[in-house]
């Protein structure tokens, strides 16, 4: 069995749904994980309109009642931010490239750096300053981030998500067999996680 984890660094429900999916992996040792970027507002280039920003917050604030987590809503007043997902989507993606078992790690830093730190992950050099801070060479990464490989296969990840039919995220899949089953789609706790998949395998035998 492997796992799929179809997601967007700046999906706020992704970032709540992070430390479940841990908790779900922390008692799967060894099942491998295909983390796939499914572009949640990719090459979006208008600034965000106030009734945008409102929806944003209301969301975030559910997020943060179900998940615990600190979201900040500072981040939306980033000065000249624009909600285009696109640049921290190629970041996971060249992590992936780089090192991928640090896929999950980076996606969490991002998120955390996004939601609660106030930082702009649109930015190269920001993504660039997490990757470091993660452990990955700098340079080499901004290198990677910015070339036309990286773009490409980013592009492909959303080519995935579209393929799958995925129509949120999170979505988490379990591949068993060469099938895949829904595990998840949208936000769910890691005991529920847990009773889905374990009824998947129960049902696939």
């Amino acid at each position: 069995m492997k796992l799929l984890y179809i997601a967007d660094p700046m999906c706020s429900w992704c970032y709540g749904f992070g430390p479940q999916l841990r908790a779900l992996l922390g008692e799967l040792p060894g099942t491998p994980v295909e983390v796939v970027m499914g572009g949640l507002r990719p090459f979006n280039r208008e600034p965000m309109s106030e009734r945008f920003r409102a929806m944003l917050r209301e969301h975030w604030t559910h997020v943060h009642e179900a998940s615990g987590l600190p979201l900040a809503p500072a981040a939306l007043e980033i000065g000249g931010f624009v909600y285009d997902t696109e640049p921290a989507c190629r970041a996971v993606v060249t992590v992936r490239s780089m090192d991928p078992a640090r896929v999950l790690d980076f996606l969490a830093a991002v998120q955390t750096a996004f939601y609660r730190d106030i930082r702009d992950v649109t930015r190269a050099n920001v993504l660039a300053d997490i990757a470091a801070e993660c452990g990955l060479p700098r340079e080499s990464f901004l290198q990677a981030l910015e070339s036309g490989e990286m773009r490409d296969a980013t592009r492909e990840d959303f080519a995935t998500s579209q393929r799958l039919g995925v129509g949120g995220f999170p979505t988490l899949a379990a591949g068993i067999r060469d099938q895949l089953y829904l595990v998840s789609s949208g936000f769910s706790m890691a005991g529920v996680l847990r009773e889905r998949l374990a009824e998947i395998v129960r049902r696939v035998g």
